[in-house]
């Protein structure tokens, strides 16, 4: 994005905020630490300041670290994109963070994850059989780690085998990453898009 149409208050769509609590900022009021973060953020990958980064702002240095600590996670992860959004699904599922999952659900389905899979983790039934070795072991070292808050050795094992000790790093980043996320939209109650359904099982 040109800094003109910021200068010239020419706002695009993907500029526009949602909010809750955190009521929606725009870009006359914000700081120039705030508005430097806009920036990155609208100038990365993502493209768009829905999500967290409305709440987000409200820190802006620890916006900044937060965002690209969320692009490096999302963008560059050394796990297949279709394993590394089923880790934001188990997450979005563990915290029932409705937006994390109406938007990850369709990426995760676009790159190849089983949508029987999607559904299990959604409605908290059991996952099915038959799943390839490198997705069970992705989905047994989160679901483990997000319930127990550790991993057994043998969970461990089977992650290394499969991803190697930078994927089980890139992957506790992936989680940690998201965590966050789930957190700032949970606290403010940010809202899904006019005419989107939850679509998690409510614990």
């Amino acid at each position: 994005m040109s800094d003109t149409f910021l200068e010239n208050r020419q706002v695009p769509p993907e500029f526009e905020m949602r909010g809750n609590r955190f009521q929606p900022l725009t870009w006359d009021v914000m700081t120039p630490e705030q508005q430097a973060m806009t920036r990155a953020v609208l100038d990365g990958k993502r493209g768009s300041m829905q999500g967290p980064y409305n709440v987000l702002l409200r820190s802006p240095e620890v916006g900044q670290l937060a965002q690209q600590f969320g692009a490096q996670t999302r963008f560059n992860s050394s796990l297949p994109l279709a394993l590394n959004e089923l880790a934001i699904l188990l997450v979005a599922s563990d915290w029932t963070a409705q937006f994390v999952w109406w938007a990850h659900r369709r990426i995760a389905e676009d790159a190849g994850l089983s949508p029987a899979l999607i559904q299990a983790i959604a409605t908290g039934e059991s996952v099915p059989d038959g799943l390839q070795p490198e997705v069970k072991a992705v989905h047994q070292f989160c679901s483990e780690l997000l319930r127990d808050k550790k991993v057994s050795d043998t969970t461990y094992a089977s992650a290394v085998s499969q991803f190697g000790e930078r994927g089980v790093v890139d992957l506790m980043a992936t989680m940690s990453y998201y965590t966050l996320v789930c957190m700032s939209l949970n606290v403010d109650g940010y809202p899904l898009p006019d005419g989107a359904q939850a679509e998690l099982f409510l614990k």
